[in-house]
């Protein structure tokens, strides 16, 4: 496997632990903690979320520059492209409706809950699944 593909690999797996670790274990564990309130959970979740996406904007970059070095085949890159659009959905769609509601929460108000989250949720499933997938074809190396 040459540089670049290794690099995306690599990208694309280091992502995908991120995600998984912060979205599927992270953020729902943290509210079971004692004594932490839904302040107090949401502080913590917008300081988390806002690193672990800084960190995953960078990864993006990093795997689609990777991969217009080297493209990989059809499948790879179409899940690898899906992941990438998904974060910018994310980040730009949103997060800010998510950040609007946390704002109103943290600031005392009874804002009512989110279905901002449920999509957000779906959204993070199909990134992990699109990075499952194109990590698993770059590792098989298939080129077109």
């Amino acid at each position: 496997m040459s540089t670049a593909p290794a690099i995306a690999t690599a990208v694309t797996f280091v992502w995908l632990g991120m995600v998984l670790a912060i979205s599927f274990l992270e953020a729902p564990l943290k509210f079971r903690a004692p004594d932490v309130t839904l302040r107090v959970g949401l502080g913590i979740g917008r300081i988390v979320f806002r690193a672990l996406n800084a960190v995953e904007a960078v990864l993006a970059v990093v795997l689609v520059v990777a991969l217009a070095v080297d493209r990989p085949d059809t499948a790879g890159l179409v899940t690898l492209i899906v992941a990438v659009v998904v974060l910018l959905v994310q980040l730009v769609a949103v997060r800010p409706r998510l950040t609007r509601r946390s704002d109103a929460v943290l600031s005392g108000a009874d804002a009512p809950r989110s279905h901002a989250h449920h999509v957000y949720i779906a959204l993070e499933s199909l990134k992990v699944l699109a990075l499952l997938i194109g990590g698993i074809v770059l590792l098989s190396g298939s080129q077109p």
